[in-house]
């Protein structure tokens, strides 16, 4: 993959929006670290490609998390964010949480993530 950060973030949000699994994971660099906020166990910062995605995996998991929708996709000159809505199912509660992920990109794929929660206290009961 080569191009901009927003080409980058556009190529991962189709890739999202299609559920296709291992085209997601390759829009991620092998240096990629993700930023969780927080006080859940998954809280700091996950670097590199593997224990990205080994705490994507575990949030998955925890929560059952799907998709509802991509509200926007921001694009600067050296990040773009991504709104999104996602359903949270756990323990027989369900939650639509709105998250939104900003993003840099190195040598053509997504780079650094940090996540933050419109609600963090409540992701963090998902997430505990």
């Amino acid at each position: 993959m080569t191009g901009s950060v927003g080409e980058v973030v556009n190529a991962y949000v189709r890739a999202w929006r299609a559920g296709d699994v291992p085209a997601i994971f390759a829009c991620y660099h092998d240096d990629f670290t993700i930023h969780y906020a927080g006080t859940s166990p998954l809280a700091g910062s996950h670097r590199g490609k593997t224990a990205a995605l080994a705490v994507l995996a575990e949030v998955s998991r925890k929560t059952r998390r799907q998709l509802v929708e991509i509200v926007d996709v921001m694009v600067g000159t050296d990040r773009a964010a991504v709104l999104a809505r996602e359903r949270f199912s756990r323990d027989g509660r369900e939650a639509l949480v709105e998250r939104l992920l900003v993003y840099t990109s190195k040598d053509g794929l997504l780079h650094e993530c940090w996540l933050y929660e419109a609600d963090q206290a409540l992701a963090d009961s998902f997430l505990g």
